[in-house]
C-alpha cells in the first residue's frame, strides 16, 4: 500500500509540474492557439504535458422546459519523444455519459515551420472546427452553421502536412483523409439507410475513427494570411467523395462526391472584435442517392455569419466583458435535385450576448437567440435564452 501511495503522489506530482502554462486572454487572432497547438509548443521541456477544456450549459428554449448540460469535458494529453516528434491527443466526454477520442495524431517538425502529421485529426474547415475551446469564441453555443454544414467536431483519420511561409504571411495545411461515410447496411450487402440528409447536411456521415471505411481518400486544404496587424483570412477546401461499406460501395448512388469551399476573417484592434464566414459545398449525386436511400439530401449547402463584439471593460484590465451581436443564415437546402425544397431549412439566427472572461481560461456567457426560417411557419423554432460557463487550460 505504501509503495502503491508514493507511486500515486510520483505520479500526481508529475502531473502538475507538467500542466501547460496559462497566458493572459489572447484575443489577438493571429496569436490565438488552439488545444492541439497548445501542447505541441506548452511543454517547456518536460516530455508529458496535460490540459483540458470543458463547458456546462443551460438552454431555455421559449415556451419548453430548459436543459442543463455538461456540455463537454476534454482531456488533452501530449508526450514528447524528443526536439522533433510529439504526440498530441484529446480525450472527449460529452453528456457526461459518451466517451469519444477528438484527436490522437503524432506530429513531426522535419524543418523550421515544416511539419509533418498523421493520425486522427480536425479538418480545417472555418474557424469552429478547429478554435472551438470554449473561451475562443463568442454565444454559449457553437453558431448553428458549425453544426448543420461543416460540421463541428469535424475529424477523420490522415497523413499530411503543415507550417508557415512566413515570408509570404502565410500558414498551410494539406491533408489527405477518409471521408464520410455516407450509407448502412446488412450482412447480405443491401443498402440499409443513408447517413446524409436534408436537415443536418452531412453531420451524420462523420466517421470519426471508429472503425471507418475508406475507398476514396479526400483533399483537404486550409490557407491562412496574417500579414495586416490584428487581422486573419482563412480560405479552406476539402474535395473528394463519400465512403460506402466494401460491400456496397459499387450500387449506384451508394456514394455522392463533393466540394466545399470556405473563407473565414478574424479581426481584432484595441477594444473591438469582429469575424465572419462563409461556407459552400457541393453536392453531387445525391438524385441517385436519395432514391436509393430515401433521404432528401440537397445539392448545396451554404451559409455564413457575421459577428461583432466590443468591450466594455477598461482596457488595461486583465478581466474582458465583451458585447457581442451576430447574424448568421444557412441552408442545408440551398439547392435540390428532383425533390421539393424544404423552406425550413433554410435559417436565420441572430444572438445577442455577453461573453465575461472572468480571468485567463475562464467565460462566463449569456445570450439570446431569435431564431427563423423561410417556411410558411417559424412557430416551431422558438427563441431560446443560454447561459454556459467554461474554462480551458
Amino acid at each position: 500500500m505504501k509503495k502503491l501511495l508514493f507511486s500515486l503522489a510520483i505520479m500526481a506530482t508529475a502531473l502538475v509540474n507538467a500542466q501547460t502554462v496559462g497566458d493572459s486572454i489572447q484575443l489577438d487572432p493571429q496569436k490565438q492557439v488552439n488545444a492541439a497547438q497548445r501542447i505541441l509548443s506548452g511543454n517547456y521541456g518536460k516530455a508529458v504535458t496535460v490540459g483540458g477544456y470543458g463547458e456546462m450549459l443551460y438552454n431555455q428554449p421559449e415556451g419548453d422546459n430548459g436543459t442543463l448540460d455538461v456540455q463537454r469535458l476534454v482531456m488533452l494529453f501530449g508526450y514528447k519523444f524528443d526536439d522533433k516528434i510529439q504526440f498530441v491527443t484529446e480525450i472527449e466526454f460529452e453528456h457526461v455519459q459518451e466517451v469519444y477520442v477528438e484527436q490522437a495524431f503524432v506530429n513531426y517538425n522535419v524543418a523550421n515551420n515544416v511539419n509533418l502529421r498523421g493520425g486522427l485529426m480536425l479538418v480545417p474547415m472555418g474557424i469552429i472546427n478547429e478554435y472551438h475551446e470554449p473561451t475562443t469564441f463568442n454565444g454559449t453555443n457553437r453558431p448553428g452553421m458549425d453544426k448543420s454544414i461543416i460540421p463541428t467536431t469535424w475529424r477523420e483519420l490522415g497523413v499530411g502536412v503543415s507550417g508557415k511561409l512566413n515570408n509570404l504571411s502565410l500558414g498551410y495545411q494539406a491533408y489527405i483523409f477518409n471521408g464520410f461515410k455516407s450509407v448502412t447496411s446488412d450482412k447480405n450487402g443491401l443498402v440499409t439507410g443513408g447517413l446524409l440528409g436534408g436537415s443536418n447536411g452531412l453531420r451524420g456521415g462523420r466517421q470519426k475513427g471508429i472503425e471507418s471505411t475508406v475507398n476514396s481518400p479526400n483533399l483537404s486544404l486550409k490557407f491562412d494570411y496574417y500579414g495586416l496587424p490584428g487581422l486573419r483570412l482563412g480560405l479552406s477546401g476539402y474535395f473528394g467523395k463519400t465512403q460506402a461499406p466494401d460491400d456496397v460501395d459499387m450500387v449506384d448512388g451508394a456514394d455522392v462526391g463533393m466540394s466545399m469551399i470556405g473563407l473565414d476573417v478574424r479581426y481584432a484592434h484595441k477594444k473591438f472584435m469582429a469575424r465572419g464566414q462563409y461556407i459552400m459545398a457541393d453536392i453531387s449525386g445525391t438524385n441517385e442517392y436519395n432514391a436509393l436511400t430515401g433521404q432528401n439530401l440537397g445539392s448545396q449547402l451554404s451559409g455564413y455569419y457575421v459577428e461583432g463584439a466590443y468591450n466594455l471593460l477598461p482596457s488595461q484590465k486583465n478581466q474582458k466583458l465583451f458585447a457581442f451581436a451576430r447574424y448568421e443564415n444557412y441552408d442545408t437546402h440551398a439547392k435540390v435535385d428532383a425533390i421539393t425544397e424544404n423552406l425550413g431549412y433554410d435559417r436565420t439566427d441572430v444572438t445577442l450576448g455577453l461573453t465575461y472572461h472572468l480571468t485567463s481560461g475562464v467565460v462566463a456567457k449569456a445570450d439570446y437567440q431569435f431564431k427563423d426560417n423561410a417556411a410558411l411557419s417559424s412557430r416551431d423554432v422558438p427563441n431560446q435564452l443560454n447561459f454556459g460557463l467554461g474554462v480551458w487550460f
